[in-house]
């Protein structure tokens, strides 16, 4: 039970994800090992956990460094010892750094794989016990994979190095010529191999096509109101242009792109990270190192170049295992667009590889079969199901055929009308009367086509005109510039003014089948799960981590539905560990409780867990504020209990509010601050109305701590 016990007392889970147990157990008995498993499958707990029951340090090859430092605040709010050195740090903090290795004081080290051959680390390695080397993103040492790194070769020598230590290799994207070749370029011939599923069964995925596209990302946005979005774009000039429209449309958002200052590109990922802007539009220079796990919808506006590629970026949505949606906008002027950068390769061999592999993509989008088959099949599980609940093509409604005689009659006068020399976007805009330059240049403004459908949406005459394509009524041409033509079966409907009968799903019953799923099963409080949300944010920014690293989503949704009114009750939620369930179970209870008082909600038998015993440590955490009170009465400033307790200085602050709200009598006359602190604060509290500890904390320009603030909130709520 002892891996049980670690999962639960640091992370906080009550089971193992499939095969997590499986791979750690093969570590910790010392086999080299590969593990490949999706984004969002739990590949990190396989070297973490390991780390905690293994005698030395973990050292941690990974190429992303604001990973690096997501993965060690995440790692230090569960208690665990980490650090990290890549090029973020200076020669002193490198150095203190190496000094907390060598004295045996950390469990977890990262390092970028540039710093492998560097000056002083070869000699840290000789005075630090290593018992595990874990090699994150591991298809970066293949040449054949869609992201090869040529400071990962210099592995091949760390692990030699490090003969008779255990490596585990992990990855979320590799086909079988790239696994083959990790184990050859780490010289693993014998590692036990772990192949997950690359079924990500809470992504939904949709593909949609490329007409009024801003109009539908808006709705697409409106949608996700409040929630984490990254955009993805193919040029630069594109995530500006779209970050500027979103805002003015009332829909805050960033660009991010590598022709960006260093500076302004950390400053929008930092804002993005904790929250505070909900809509990143990027190059596909972003990403690489978020590991936000609350992303709830990425966006493709353009084609990718590859499967592999766009597998990893729509895995970074719902991270955390929550439902999330990925939607690509597809039209087929983006392949000329991919297919013109693939030409300027010299290389023959790169050449037809970046070929086969744009074509995968266009099978992809063009297919009618299950997205999520498509992509289980690239990856070689030929095996998946034909179907699933979570695609387009899976769960949009059926087209039933429709009589559609007479706007097929246009649609087929119109691509005769223009030559047969045009694509549908163009034939379209004929039909709906546009006056577009190129139309008037054209002087396709004096057929007798022109504006005869101006009635018909433009989504509901793509859908007519790909039912007549897929009906036989129309073909499209091959070539660079594909155009409509009327097939020999077209021209006979039109002659003999046949009746066209066309399955096509309209679009209204579309977007009811979009109507997304909500985060969770659960029937959560919203009012109170907003609040326990602000209070998330409040903590992470005293705490300077992302809101993710104090709770996830997961844990709110729980709060906001079982609302427990004990750190026993508290300590059964999911992802709460013994070190959170210390550190910041009171101000979330305390949260809970004055919502729970305020509208008379019941409180929920929270489920005991398999795994969870019957321990009483959250009975004995909860015996901590009688200890609180005792140091009070001594006459103990908060510091000093602080310090005794081995506790911080905002858990001893929620003991004292949670005293003073359940009525104790206790004095902390001493603990008021100054008059003119305490005016001061007492003023912004009136001005803003008191809503929120942040609103106070801003309009006083962050002089004081949130810790101030709650001081003199008792004092007042005393005074009322």
């Amino acid at each position: 039970m002892l891996m049980l016990d670690l999962l639960k007392t640091h992370f906080g889970y009550d089971a193992f994800r499939p095969l997590q147990k499986d791979i750690i157990d093969t570590i910790v008995s010392g086999k080299d090992t590969l593990v490949l498993m999706p984004t969002g499958g739990g590949k990190s707990l396989c070297y973490q956990l390991p780390a905690l029951a293994l005698p030395g340090m973990t050292l941690v090859v990974s190429p992303l460094i604001a990973l690096m430092k997501d993965q060690v605040d995440a790692l230090c709010a569960n208690g665990i010892s980490a650090a990290f050195i890549n090029s973020s740090l200076t020669p002193s903090e490198r150095e203190a750094v190496m000094e907390r290795a060598r004295s045996g004081e950390l469990k977890i080290l990262y390092i970028a794989p540039e710093r492998v051959d560097s000056y002083g680390f070869s000699s840290l390695l000789d005075a630090v016990e290593i018992s595990l080397l874990a090699i994150d993103e591991a298809h970066c040492i293949s040449q054949w994979g869609h992201d090869f790194r040529p400071d990962y070769r210099n592995l091949g020598m760390l692990r030699r190095k490090l003969v008779g230590t255990p490596v585990v290799a992990l990855t979320a994207t590799a086909t079988p010529r790239v696994r083959k070749d990790i184990l050859e370029q780490l010289i693993m011939p014998k590692a036990e191999v772990f192949v997950s599923s690359f079924n990500r069964e809470n992504l939904f995925y949709s593909v949609r096509p490329k007409y009024n596209a801003m109009s539908q990302l808006v709705e697409l946005l409106q949608a996700h109101e409040g929630e984490s979005t990254i955009i993805y774009c193919f040029s630069r000039k594109n995530t500006e242009e779209i970050a500027q429209a979103l805002t003015r449309a009332g829909l805050p958002a960033e660009a991010y792109h590598a022709g960006l200052p260093k500076r302004q590109r950390m400053q929008v990922q930092e804002e993005f990270i904790r929250d505070e802007t909900p809509i990143i539009v990027a190059t596909i220079a972003f990403g690489m190192g978020i590991d936000k796990p609350d992303v709830r919808l990425v966006v493709h506006m353009d084609l990718p170049k590859t499967i592999e590629g766009y597998y990893q970026e729509t895995g970074r949505a719902g991270r955390d295992s929550l439902p999330s949606e990925c939607v690509l906008f597809y039209s087929y002027a983006d392949k000329r667009k991919q297919e013109y950068f693939i030409n300027q390769l010299g290389d023959r061999q790169e050449h037809a590889l970046a070929t086969r592999k744009l074509e995968d993509v266009i099978v992809y989008c063009q297919s009618d079969v299950c997205r999520r088959f498509i992509l289980l099949a690239y990856f070689g599980e030929i095996d998946a199901a034909t179907s699933c609940e979570a695609c387009d093509n899976c769960t949009e409604p059926a087209a039933e055929p429709v009589e559609a005689t007479e706007i097929s009659q246009k649609i087929l006068s119109a691509v005769l009308r223009t030559g047969e020399r045009f694509g549908a976007a163009h034939v379209c805009d004929v039909l709906r009367g546009s006056r577009k330059k190129r139309i008037l240049e054209l002087r396709h403004d004096d057929l007798s086509v022109h504006g005869i459908a101006r009635d018909v949406s433009a989504g509901a005459l793509r859908e007519y005109t790909h039912a007549l394509k897929k009906c036989g009524y129309l073909q499209q041409s091959e070539g660079e510039y594909p155009t409509l033509q009327v097939s020999s079966k077209g021209k006979q409907a039109l002659v003999n003014k046949e009746e066209i009968m066309l399955p096509v799903v309209v679009m209204e019953e579309k977007k009811k089948a979009r109507k997304r799923r909500s985060g969770t099963d659960l029937a959560y409080d919203v009012e109170l799960f907003e609040k326990l949300r602000a209070l998330r944010k409040e903590i992470a920014d005293e705490q300077n981590v992302p809101p993710f690293v104090i709770f996830g989503d997961k844990t709110l949704y729980e709060m906001a539905f079982y609302f427990p009114s004990n750190l026993d009750a508290f300590s059964g939620l999911f992802g709460v560990g013994r070190k959170k369930l210390e550190a910041f179970g009171e101000a979330f209870l305390a949260c809970i409780a004055e919502e729970v008082a305020a509208r008379g909600l019941e409180e929920r038998s929270v489920p005991v867990k398999a795994s969870k015993r019957p321990s009483t440590r959250a009975a004995r955490t909860s015996g901590t504020l009688e200890e609180t009170r005792g140091l009070l009465g001594e006459g103990c400033s908060i510091e000093e209990i602080a310090a005794r307790r081995g506790l911080g200085s905002r858990t001893i602050v929620h003991h004292i509010e949670k005293l003073v709200l359940e009525g104790d009598d206790i004095t902390i006359d001493h603990l008021r601050p100054s008059k003119e602190v305490f005016d001061e604060i007492e003023e912004a509290f009136r001005a803003t109305g008191g809503v929120t500890l942040t609103a106070v904390f801003k309009r006083l320009g962050e002089k004081y701590s949130y810790d101030d603030l709650r001081l003199v909130r008792l004092f007042l709520s005393d005074q009322e």
